[in-house]
């Protein structure tokens, strides 16, 4: 093996991961526990090292060229692997257990966290993670829950905060209720569609209006406050509605509408309170949770 071409100098790599993903020198700064000079310098010798730009610089943030695209996604593994040996040295190393709290949204919980967190039965047999559906950051800020993954970046400073990536979305309808009032062909025909949503439906409508689709409260076939109630509804064949692709697509049951219509993202951030970074029971089920939720990413 060839090691001098695999040498290189990992603050630099791990300066230009975070930017990436968090979106600009000074958030990547705050990320990694330096200052904002120290990235741009780390970065810069990155790219220097490897005769590409990686970054265009602008008073809008950095911006990854096509070089730094092709990187990224190299580094994301290489990050993902580092992630898996930590794990195993600490599993390894001590005795791991104890109990970890985790809280996320309702479909979160029930229909992909549960495989995430079936390997560390192994890794850790000793850790009980409990599964708790909540939508609410206070609960880490007032610790009745250790991780939590959210929707949107908490300010908190008490808090910090991963950015996983961002899960596809799609319109979904069950084949059933498809076949019963035909597959609508373009933004307009889906506005002679039924629809479920949230019970706080104003947002939703809104997001479909821009999209060309005029719906108004008379599309609205039912509401939830639960996301696994607004999927089963779709099932059972009441309408259409917004939903992830990491759960939907690979089940029978969902069918994509529209499926040329570029819908929104769904951004994941895994959660954790300062103080607990020092603990490993919880630094290995939010590792575990990181890397699987960052599968779930990159499949959707």
């Amino acid at each position: 093996m060839n090691w001098d071409a695999i040498s290189f100098d990992w603050n630099q790599v791990r300066a230009f991961l975070a930017t990436a993903e968090e979106g600009s020198f000074s958030a990547a700064a705050r990320a990694l526990k330096t200052t904002q000079p120290t990235v741009g310098r780390q970065i810069s010798e990155l790219e220097e090292r490897l005769s590409v730009t990686l970054l265009e610089r602008s008073q809008k943030g950095p911006k990854l060229t096509e070089a730094g695209e092709v990187l990224l996604h190299h580094v994301r593994a290489m990050s993902d692997a580092a992630m898996m040996v930590s794990m195993a040295a600490i599993s390894q190393s001590v005795d791991v257990s104890g109990t970890v709290r985790i809280t996320a949204f309702d479909m979160m919980a029930a229909q992909l966290l549960p495989a995430i967190l079936l390997p560390l039965h192994e890794k850790a047999p000793g850790v009980r993670p409990q599964l708790i559906s909540s939508n609410s950051i206070d609960d880490l800020l007032r610790r009745e829950a250790d991780i939590a993954v959210r929707h949107v970046r908490p300010s908190q400073p008490e808090l910090i905060a991963r950015h996983i990536g961002d899960l596809t979305t799609h319109l979904y309808a069950s084949p059933a209720y498809l076949d019963r009032v035909g597959r609508p062909s373009s933004p307009r025909d889906a506005g002679d569609l039924t629809f479920v949503a949230p019970i706080e439906q104003d947002g939703v409508q809104s997001l479909l209006n821009s999209l060309g689709i005029p719906i108004s409260d008379r599309n609205f076939a039912i509401s939830s406050d639960a996301g696994t109630a607004i999927s089963g509804c779709v099932k059972a064949g009441f309408g259409v509605s917004l939903l992830p692709a990491a759960i939907c697509k690979s089940d029978p049951g969902y069918e994509q509408v529209l499926p040329d219509l570029r819908m929104p993202t769904m951004p994941v951030w895994l959660v954790t309170h300062r103080e607990l970074q020092t603990s490993k029971r919880i630094r290995i089920v939010f590792d575990q949770i990181a890397y699987g939720l960052s599968q779930v990413v990159k499949a959707s």
